[in-house]
């Protein structure tokens, strides 16, 4: 919404799409910050109740993962992402464009408004600091290919 109630600020300086994704960087940020001071309450509602009139049912979907490596998959994951909240703001948001989005360093530097040297070291520091807390919290880290 913020992208439709603001294209007549858009200057053609990027793409559209870069456009874009600036918008919704800076969305997700301030949500955060808006999260993070906001006390919570609520309650919990999971995702796999399916509710049948008065009553509510459970369900699991099929899983054909042994239990104990989805634990230990969900650790992993647990201890990364809790590695990469670690980074400061500017390495953990080219990191996750990088990696999770799969975004061109190109396209990073025009959304995060650096070049793409900047990107390029943000991208060495955020792998090396990453390193550094799994190290520390004694994650194995294996190289591609190798185990």
């Amino acid at each position: 919404m913020s992208a439709l109630s603001g294209l007549k600020r858009f200057k053609n300086e990027a793409t559209l799409k870069t456009w874009v994704y600036s918008i919704a960087l800076n969305k997700s940020k301030d949500f955060l910050k808006y999260k993070n001071r906001k006390k919570r309450s609520g309650k919990i509602i999971s995702i796999n109740r399916v509710a049948d009139g008065d009553r509510s049912e459970y369900y699991e979907p099929s899983n054909f993962v042994h239990p104990g490596i989805e634990l230990e998959s969900k650790e992993q994951m647990n201890i990364l992402f809790a590695a990469i909240n670690q980074l400061p703001e500017n390495q953990k948001s080219a990191l996750i464009l990088a990696k999770l989005d799969k975004m061109p360093q190109k396209e990073i530097a025009d959304i995060l408004g650096l070049s793409l040297k900047a990107v390029e070291s943000l991208l060495t520091r955020a792998k090396s600091n990453l390193k550094k807390y799994l190290e520390a919290e004694g994650v194995l880290i294996l190289k591609k290919g190798k185990r």
